[in-house]
């Protein structure tokens, strides 16, 4: 009954290390993923700031017989 019970408290501590790790894991991945997002919203400005604003309309378009 001892063996027992010390081979589960040593499982359930591999267990609580293994969550542990888990979620330092998950955490860094989600502050990455943040970054990232923030870095697409930024790069999405800078396309927008950079095009034209009259870019996409037909009166600047050359007519297809020239």
């Amino acid at each position: 009954m001892e063996s027992r019970l010390n081979e589960l408290e040593a499982k359930i501590s591999l267990a609580e290390d293994l969550l542990d790790a888990l979620n330092r894991t998950v955490f860094r991945q989600q502050q990455q993923i943040d970054r990232l997002q923030q870095d697409i919203r930024a790069l999405r400005q800078q396309v927008q700031d950079a095009a034209p604003d009259d870019a996409g309309s037909p009166d600047n378009e050359i007519p297809p017989h020239y």
